[in-house]
């Protein structure tokens, strides 16, 4: 009898063996044995710990049923998402983010964040998160690899699933994913649509010395926006099997948004210790519209020996934003006619890949892997700005907002890495090498710019099962992070007229050292600790300094050091039959070298991140979910970000297999505030973002078809 072993796993075994032969007693000496049945089914585990990566199951989130996903991130042990969709790994924001293991353009530079907010968490089925990513993987990326594996089925004959859900303040999204399988042709695709409406609310509050007189500014501003987009979306994809050993595949996908966004701004000024001495007000009816497509051909060929596979992959893809404002401009002090401007804002991502990869399987578990990649980036950004007469209603355009910026990048790249048994030890092994080509223009002026620079990027894995299921891990790796093109890109940008933005062309690429040592023992009751280190050399940063009275300019520079230590714990298991649990601590230390920067020089910090959810499944039918994420105080150069506290609760009821109601809340206290403090001899500011995230939505969840599996088939229920 053959069994199975794994984490919430059920076996279910039948044996019927000859005519004559009865409960209890063996087989007659020659008589012939048949197996009518063997089924078997799993729960698939919600985390697994693998030689090179932490995978995270998320189909039984039912934030994912309703949600982004930026929500079921959110949710993942070390792993932090913030109000504009901005992701931190271990306190790194240079996080690379694949789907399906290939980059895409939807997750590049400006784009992420935004995508992160829009990607529907119903489309994935699990996250690999990879703190000291494999050869294969490319270097870029400080803080890690975060691998979205989308939704997939083996199954014969059609299946799918049609969700539904209604949320408050006019949001809604519904989606019909649907997969058919054949013999050697299986195709999947789906459509869908969402509604989303968000409300906006940021405050500052700044002393400043103006560059001009030496006179200290204090400066108070409040911007409340509202944005309503809608989302629809379809993608597809197919393979065929062209023989035993040949497969092909074709992909497709494709997202649109488009929708509104106001703001009000309110602007005061006052010298310290006088009266106020300037009023304004400025009003923004805007538009967005932005697209994400891609596009994919991959080839498997299988060749001699066993497991020894030649795969290659073709995909290009692009993120497409058009933007458009009118402003109204109003003074109370002085008093002044009122203004009226334009801007405009256009951004084009175009991202090819292609890659060959080799894998051939030796001896006594041996593995070698081998590869070549190529990864060619095509942007441009359109900024065009014009004052409105108010009379004739006019424009003439305004050169100072316009700008033309062009970047262009090349990375070429080749790796090498051995899997083998060493004694106890389990090993992987893996050598990076990259040469990049960058090439930027600034349009106006005719400035132009460039880099180029090869690097050397080791990898290596070590795994030790210690007594029967406990696993002890270790793993080293370089890293880089290179300038994404707005950080190059010098012109300001004047969305904002009290808070300006510019990039830096003299930005370094960042590179990292990450060390981490982990023990992890499964069970019943689950546990595990991973100690890191890790260092940062030219680390990014953001810098505010006043270039006005009532101006400050944001911009990028490097650090010259960065240091960051912790200890991540984590506990899993039931407390009853019917309420599981899950707990993870990050416990950091982070130290910043700033002195290079002018700034006040060695500071340190210390937090605790913290994740928690609970499971209680009372019924069969019934199933309750609570999440709690803290995100600690952050350290800047010139301050630090105060903590975040986030609560989702989420219900479902199951009135037969293939129908269930879904209920979610996500941020149900409202604790989206992002408050950054900058503490400087020339600005001392508390800018406060808060993003009314509660979100409330209810919907129902069908699923349909699907051929009764086969007798002796193993199949992981998700």
């Amino acid at each position: 009898m053959k069994q199975f072993v794994g984490p919430g796993a059920l076996i279910a075994f039948a044996c019927v063996s000859g005519a004559n032969a009865h409960a209890g007693e063996a087989p007659a000496a020659g008589a012939p044995t048949s197996v009518e049945s063997v089924v078997v089914t799993a729960e698939r585990p919600a985390a697994q710990v693998l030689l090179d990566r932490k995978v995270f199951t998320v189909t039984q989130d039912l934030q994912a049923s309703s949600g982004v996903a930026a929500d079921v991130l959110n949710k993942i042990p070390s792993v932090n998402v913030d109000v504009d969709g901005a992701i931190t790994l271990r306190g790194d924001g240079n996080v690379t983010i694949l789907v399906d293991g290939k980059p895409s353009a939807q997750f590049t530079g400006a784009a992420q964040g935004n995508s992160l907010l829009q990607f529907p968490a119903s489309d994935i089925d699990r996250v690999e998160v990879m703190t000291n990513p494999p050869a294969q993987y490319r270097a870029e990326g400080t803080g890690g690899v975060i691998n979205i594996i989308t939704r997939k089925t083996h199954r014969d004959g059609l299946t799918g699933t049609v969700r539904a859900n209604l949320g408050d303040k006019r949001r809604y999204n519904v989606g019909v994913d649907a997969s058919y399988a054949q013999g050697p042709v299986r195709l999947s695709g789906g459509v869908g649509l969402r509604q989303d409406a968000k409300e906006r609310l940021s405050s500052s509050v700044r002393t400043a010395v103006d560059p001009t007189s030496g006179a200290q500014v204090r400066s108070l501003q409040t911007v409340d926006e509202t944005f309503l987009r809608l989302i629809p979306s379809i993608h597809a994809a197919a393979d065929i099997d062209l023989g035993p050993s040949r497969t092909l595949g074709a992909s497709f996908s494709h997202r649109e948004l488009s929708g509104d966004r106001y703001f009000d701004q309110h602007d005061q000024d006052q010298p310290v210790g006088a009266a106020v001495s300037s009023i304004s007000d400025r009003h923004s009816d805007g538009h967005e519209w932005s697209v994400d497509d891609s596009k994919g051909l991959t080839f498997e060929q299988k060749l001699w020996r066993p497991g020894e596979i030649l795969n290659l992959s073709l995909q290009r893809s692009a993120t497409r934003e058009r933007e458009r404002y009118a402003y109204q401009n109003t003074y109370a002090l002085p008093v002044s006619a009122p203004t009226f401007d334009q801007l405009r804002l256009s951004m084009d991502l175009i991202k090819t890949e292609f890659s060959a990869d080799y894998d051939l399987p030796l001896s006594r578990g041996r593995e070698v892997k081998l590869g070549y990649a190529l990864e060619s980036d095509r942007n441009v950004f359109d900024n065009v700005a014009a004052d409105v007469d108010p009379v004739t209603g006019l424009t003439t355009p305004n050169p100072g907002p316009t700008n033309h910026f062009r970047y262009n990048q090349d990375v070429n790249a080749v790796y090498g890495d051995y899997q083998s048994q060493l004694g106890a030890w389990r090993l992987d092994g893996g050598l990076r090498v990259e040469a990049t080509h960058v090439s930027t223009l600034q349009v106006v002026g005719g400035a132009t710019g460039g880099h180029d620079y090869a690097g050397v990027y080791p990898t290596l894995h070590l795994e030790r099962t210690v007594g029967d299921e406990a696993k002890l891990t270790a793993a080293v790796s370089r890293r880089v992070t290179r300038p994404d093109p707005e950080s190059l890109n010098p012109f300001p940008d004047y969305q904002d007229t009290h808070n300006l933005r510019a990039g830096n062309p003299d930005l370094l690429p960042q590179e990292t050292w990450a060390y981490e040592v982990g023990y992890l023992h499964p069970g019943s009751v689950t546990y595990g600790a991973t100690a890191y280190f890790r260092s940062d050399r030219n680390a990014f940063t953001e810098v505010v300094v006043p270039i006005s009275a009532d101006v400050v300019l944001t911009t990028k520079a490097n650090l010259p050091k960065r240091q960051t230590t912790g200890l991540e714990l984590s506990l899993s298991g039931k407390l009853m039959s019917v309420l599981g649990y899950n707990l993870s601590a990050d416990a950091f230390s982070a130290q910043v070298d700033a002195s290079a920067l002018g700034l006040p020089g060695l500071r340190s910090t210390t937090g605790v991140n913290l994740k928690s959810s609970l499971d209680y499944r009372p019924t069969s039918a019934d199933t309750f979910q609570l999440s709690f994420n803290r995100t600690d105080k952050r350290l800047t150069p010139q301050g630090y970000v105060d903590a975040l506290n986030l609560t989702n609760i989420g219900y479902r009821h199951e009135f037969q297999p293939q129908l269930a109601l879904v209920a979610t809340v996500s941020d149900l206290f409202d604790g989206q505030r992002v408050i950054r403090h900058v503490i400087s001899p020339a600005l001392t500011e508390v800018y406060e973002r808060h993003q009314f995230g509660r979100v409330a939505y209810v919907g129902v969840v069908y699923t349909f078809g699907g051929r009764k599996k086969d007798k002796t088939s193993f199949d992981y229920d998700s």
